[in-house]
């Protein structure tokens, strides 16, 4: 019996050895898993076999970027930076613990995902706020005209600093703060831009051209090249899935409309008035929402035109949008020239102006949240122009102006 007894307790303590050995094993494993890469994303013991970007975007609506994975890092093109451009930007996107490609220059390489960023433009925050990275942010071009919630916030805890723009970049406060990347944008002049300076101060530098698209989808897909950065891919193609099947969702209402009433924007400035042209994104907005645009021509860019000519095409349209962004009421249209008031929009009251959400120093939300968010904008102009399709929507970046 005792034989017995002490066999059975052998037995035990050997299986016992046996699960404890395993479980052992097992942690090992997972621990050689977890472990390859650090908090920052960092990769130990590089293997050149393994893809580093599992997740990738594909590029549908922007025409300005275009992203080449390769297993351990990303070849980024800006090919239309500003207007009339004669050269593009390239950026080398190496995952971080990995060897850079040859035959680059060291300020086209950048270690990523990146834990620290500079914007220069408002229209680069709410790709932040989207992507869930408002904590990587450390500083913006002007604190004071900020709109989105999540950088306020963060703004008013002391954790955003005011690094100025253009010529009046504050290079030292940037070095100071020695961010991973700058993300800013240009126009094509030298006195104006600011990526020059950084770049010859040794700050890596990304051109953001999203302002360059010719459609509304085409602004916000820019998403993605922000996600690049920061290897959230797939954040950025869930969200901007969401974002473009809303948009187009919202464009099939008015497919079928045989009424499309007559828009003209803009207003008269210094003797000149910009006419967005029939294939910018303005045009394709105002064609989604169900109206007929009178664009200038079949360009992308705006033509300058004076107000004789304005009113002669557009003395009878029924809406005039998009005008002064400080005229609040239209006493202000008027007073600002007494021959505003000959066009059958001020007279009938269809003037509507996108300024419904501008903070006390001049911000524009719709500049801001609403080249993310085109479907909500598409939305207001549907709204305006053919309240029965969206009866329940309340306006969020237009208002009425009243008189």
């Amino acid at each position: 019996m005792k034989i017995i007894i002490f066999r059975q307790a052998k037995v035990l303590i050997y299986l016992c050895q046996f699960l404890l050995i395993a479980i052992l094993a097992i942690a090992c494993h997972r621990t050689t898993i977890t472990t390859s890469k650090d908090t920052k994303g960092c990769v130990h013991n590089y293997n050149p076999n393994i893809d580093y970007f599992p997740d990738k975007v594909t590029i549908n609506y922007a025409t300005g970027f275009d992203v080449e994975y390769h297993k351990n890092y990303k070849l980024v093109t800006v090919k239309n930076p500003w207007q009339n451009a004669k050269t593009g930007f390239q950026y080398i996107l190496v995952q971080c613990g990995t060897p850079a490609p040859k035959n680059f220059q060291s300020s086209q390489i950048i270690t990523v995902p990146i834990n620290t960023v500079v914007s220069l433009s408002t229209t680069h925050l709410p790709h932040f706020a989207k992507l869930g990275l408002v904590d990587k942010l450390i500083g913006v071009s002007d604190t004071k005209r900020v709109n989105t919630p999540e950088v306020i916030q963060k703004i008013k805890a002391g954790k955003v600093a005011e690094v100025g723009n253009s010529e009046s970049i504050n290079i030292e406060k940037i070095l100071e703060l020695n961010p991973d990347l700058i993300m800013t944008y240009g126009v094509g002049n030298p006195q104006i831009d600011s990526h020059h300076k950084l770049i010859e101060a040794g700050l890596k530098v990304a051109i953001n051209a999203e302002y360059m698209e010719t459609s509304p989808l085409g602004h916000a897909e820019w998403l993605k090249f922000t996600a690049l950065f920061f290897n959230q891919e797939n954040i950025a193609q869930k969200t901007f899935n969401q974002i473009s099947t809303k948009y187009e969702n919202i464009a099939s209402k008015t497919k079928s409309v045989k009424n499309r009433p007559t828009v003209f924007t803009g207003f008269n400035f210094k003797g000149v008035w910009y006419i967005p042209g029939c294939q910018s994104y303005v045009a394709k907005y105002l064609a989604d929402a169900g109206s007929n645009y009178l664009c200038a021509d079949n360009s992308s860019g705006s033509k300058p035109l004076s107000f004789e000519n304005v009113f002669q095409r557009a003395a009878s349209a029924d809406y005039w949008l998009n005008l002064s962004q400080s005229w609040q009421s239209l006493k202000d249209v008027i007073a600002e020239d007494n021959r505003y008031a000959n066009f059958a929009a001020v007279k009938t009251g269809n003037v509507y102006n996108n300024n419904a959400r501008v903070n006390n120093s001049g911000g524009n939300d719709y500049w801001e949240s609403g080249t993310s968010n085109p479907d909500i904008v598409l939305s207001d102009l549907i709204k305006i122009l053919h309240p029965e399709i969206l009866p329940n929507h309340q306006l969020v970046y237009y208002r009425k102006l009243e008189k």
